[in-house]
């Protein structure tokens, strides 16, 4: 599903130059959840938006699905962020003003697809998460690890092939965030799909099938 080869990126020139990534290889197989751990500062955030087609490397090559993204056009680097590859981040990034329905909609109004088949999949999606009761709660009014999972149920609302997940559990309690990391261990079985979910806290990584462990931009363990 995910293939890096020798894959660096780096930010600034001369003395003030950052090695973000330097020289990173390793594979996901589809149907794995994989968790990529660090210290603050390793270079997960900048290998995910790499994997994700957000940002491309120097040098290497990545491969999601069979698609080349670090050489993909604009256009195509849209198409796979939209029928591909998902993201989920810690700051939850759901709309304020709408409903848990509607902003797990979002992707589907995006794709046109006819008001039943997108109420159907929104309150399957719903389901799946644990939030059918808070259908038509506001982010406001819901707590953070419900926000989470509205902004996880988006995530899949276009049945994405990988889902790339950056510190999801990163502004939430230990107890709640281990409950997020079942969550997706969970929906990654139920939809089929394959995962790649970057923490630096041990109690997340046990229930990852592999660990990619990257220290200053490096890979140092798999």
């Amino acid at each position: 599903m995910v293939v890096v080869e020798r894959v660096a990126k780096t930010y600034g020139t001369g003395a003030a130059a950052v090695h973000a990534v330097q020289d990173v290889s390793f594979t996901i197989q589809p149907g794995e959840l994989v968790a990529l751990v660090g210290r603050s500062g390793s270079g997960k955030t900048t290998l995910l938006n790499m994997i994700g087609g957000l940002d491309r490397p120097d040098s290497g090559a990545v491969t999601v699905d069979g698609h080349a993204v670090s050489t993909l056009s604009e256009k195509g680097l849209v198409a796979l962020r939209r029928d591909v590859v998902s993201f989920v981040f810690q700051t939850f990034g759901l709309v304020p003003v709408l409903s848990a329905t509607e902003n797990v909609g979002i992707p589907l109004r995006l794709r046109a697809l006819p008001t039943p088949a997108r109420e159907a999949r929104v309150a399957l999606l719903l389901e799946l998460v644990g939030l059918t009761a808070h259908a038509r709660q506001r982010p406001g009014e819901m707590s953070g690890g419900q926000q989470q999972r509205v902004a996880i149920a988006r995530a899949l609302a276009n049945s994405p092939r990988l889902l790339i997940a950056d510190e999801p559990t990163g502004q939430l309690d230990t107890e709640t965030g281990v409950a997020i990391m079942a969550l997706l261990r969970a929906v990654v079985q139920a939809e089929g799909m394959t995962a790649l979910v970057s923490t630096h806290d041990p109690l997340m990584i046990k229930l990852a099938d592999r660990v990619v462990r990257l220290a200053d931009g490096r890979l140092i363990q798999e």
